[in-house]
């Protein structure tokens, strides 16, 4: 079975050489759940004129408190799922995935720098974008304690101390739809309050899901401390890329997206549709029972 899995691989990269990267064809998004789809709601507005395919594996969500070999099955998975829809580029909008997956995801690409993670353009932008030196990060277990933050700014500049927490009760939380209200003001206050991370100039949201619950965040730290929206900073990173490879599209006519998910729900989808900040209608792929279509 592995060995045919290979041979799939194999199969797609040459089919996609001539087909995947032309302008007008889509970005590849995916993520655990609905968290990426803040990078999604980002990049529309920064490229309204790009088409985008988002895929929420919501059947094996949190990535975050799974097993590394697990989540490279996942992200594998959906990645040769992208890449039969001729994705021109695929962004790992999950933290975990991108901690764990992101070189098996670079390997099945027919270009294989034509993956970008949601973790090196947040690092990239606090060293060279920002003088803060007492770093806070929020994250998931897998993401923390990977501590792959600490030895990228470690690598770029030594004087950043970085403070991390794992908060692994807040993906859960937003996917649920509790966000703005006083269950989830309680929980974000119990994290924020650890001295682990007290003192910090700024602090990372390490999870694609936590900008939906940035006033609450803003709201404890009081306006004092800066808070860093990994989704704006991917999506400005992913029209850079997309300039600098000719491969933006200059259409006119407004973009395209479609939206899957492993395993549906209607409440799963009012919840993404008030994450997305308007309508959208969620398609069931589960890649795991059915082939690709």
């Amino acid at each position: 079975m592995l060995q045919d899995c290979f041979l799939f691989i194999g199969i797609l990269k040459k089919n996609a050489k001539k087909d995947n990267f032309r302008p007008e064809n889509p970005i590849g998004i995916f993520d655990s759940g609905i968290g990426g789809l803040t990078v999604a709601k980002a990049l529309c507005e920064r490229m309204p004129h790009e088409n985008i395919i988002y895929f929420g594996d919501t059947a094996h969500m949190p990535y975050g408190e799974k097993s590394p070999h697990a989540i490279k099955s996942y992200a594998e998975k959906i990645t040769a799922f992208l890449l039969e829809q001729k994705c021109k580029l695929i962004v790992i909008a999950c933290n975990s995935a991108s901690v764990t997956a992101f070189k098996n995801v670079e390997k099945m690409m027919p270009r294989q720098k034509f993956v970008i993670n949601v973790i090196d353009p947040v690092v990239n932008y606090m060293v060279d974008e920002t003088q803060f030196t007492q770093i806070g990060l929020i994250g998931t277990k897998r993401t923390v304690s990977s501590q792959v933050y600490h030895k990228k700014f470690k690598k770029k500049n030594s004087e950043i101390t970085l403070k991390s927490l794992a908060t692994p009760l807040l993906a859960p939380m937003i996917e649920e739809g509790f966000f703005n209200n006083n269950i989830s003001r309680t929980v974000v206050n119990s994290y924020l309050s650890n001295p682990h991370i007290a003192n910090v100039e700024a602090i990372i949201l390490a999870c694609t899901h936590y900008p939906l619950i940035m006033p609450e965040i803003d709201a404890f730290y009081k306006g004092n401390t800066h808070i860093v929206n990994s989704a704006d900073i991917v999506s400005a990173s992913i029209e850079k890329f997309l300039i600098k490879h000719t491969l933006q599209n200059k259409s006119k006519a407004k973009g395209r997206q479609r939206f899957y998910v492993s395993d549906y729900t209607d409440s799963f989808e009012k919840s993404a549709r008030q994450f997305f900040g308007r309508n959208i209608t969620l398609k069931e792929q589960n890649l795991w029972q059915e082939p690709l279509v």
